[in-house]
């Protein structure tokens, strides 16, 4: 499958997602499920279709994770849903992948075949895609948490605080098992677990900022808008993390962690 097929492919897994997205207005589960099942599985066919046409799995560049991203906002949407039956999320989750499909559409960064032998490692995949689906949830709680401190303000009801803690506890889950394979992968690809390259050193204190708002939040006298911005803080460690690294000199000399462009 070569990437200029990626449109079509695309354009037929948002417009599914936007009518999931209005069937949960509608109230109409059902709908809701088909169409935005539906789309995803569209969305991973050309997914798996790159994987077998690169020989390998499509993680190495910005590009690359950017397609998971895309793919597992819907996703984290739909498992929302599910649990909550909160109707905004699914139309988040499909603008927002929108936004990340459009910016491969126009800077694709899709590379070789080739995979460096540190990335052949098993845990490499599972590293990464358990990574996507955490910044997925972790996005949808910054969202609502930007909702809560500059719309809502004090009408905000104690649910909406405990949308943001369910998406923050169940990201923030998804973020230890991945930084977790990433120590597996880190010992099979260079024989240690942890080395405190400048990848490592942000992720641990991306982790450690959202460990301090989930235990912040369990103090019984908190400030409910000062945990709203240590969450937007966390989220900007997450940001710096996740690509910020690249364009630091010391990464760009040292890490081994940063993307291919």
């Amino acid at each position: 499958m070569s990437w200029e097929y990626f449109v079509y492919f695309a354009v037929v897994s948002v417009l599914l997602w936007a009518l999931g997205a209005y069937a949960a207005w509608r109230s109409k589960s059902a709908l809701v499920y088909a169409a935005t099942g539906l789309g995803l599985l569209v969305f991973l066919a050309f997914i798996l279709s790159m994987w077998v046409s690169l020989e390998r799995p499509p993680l190495r560049t910005m590009g690359e994770t950017r397609l998971w991203y895309s793919f597992f906002l819907p996703l984290a949407g739909l498992m929302v849903y599910s649990r909550w039956h909160y109707k905004w999320i699914l139309t988040f989750s499909t603008i927002l992948s929108l936004v990340f499909i459009c910016v491969n559409l126009f800077k694709p960064e899709i590379h070789s075949k080739t995979l460096m032998p540190a990335l052949q490692s098993p845990w490499f995949a599972p590293h990464v895609i358990v990574y996507m689906f955490a910044y997925a949830l972790l996005g949808a709680a910054t969202v609502m948490a930007v909702y809560l401190l500059f719309f809502k303000q004090q009408s905000a009801t104690a649910e909406e605080y405990d949308i943001t803690d369910n998406l923050v506890g169940t990201g923030f889950a998804f973020m230890t098992f991945g930084m977790l394979f990433g120590a597996l992968w880190a010992k099979e690809a260079w024989g240690h677990y942890w080395s405190w390259d400048p990848k490592e050193t942000w992720a641990a204190i991306t982790w450690f900022s959202y460990l301090v708002y989930i235990h912040y939040r369990q103090v019984p006298s908190h400030n409910r808008r000062l945990a709203l911005w240590v969450l937007l803080v966390s989220f900007v460690l997450l940001q710096m993390c996740w690509w910020g690294i690249n364009y630091l000199p010391s990464a760009q000399a040292t890490s081994v962690h940063t993307y291919s462009n």
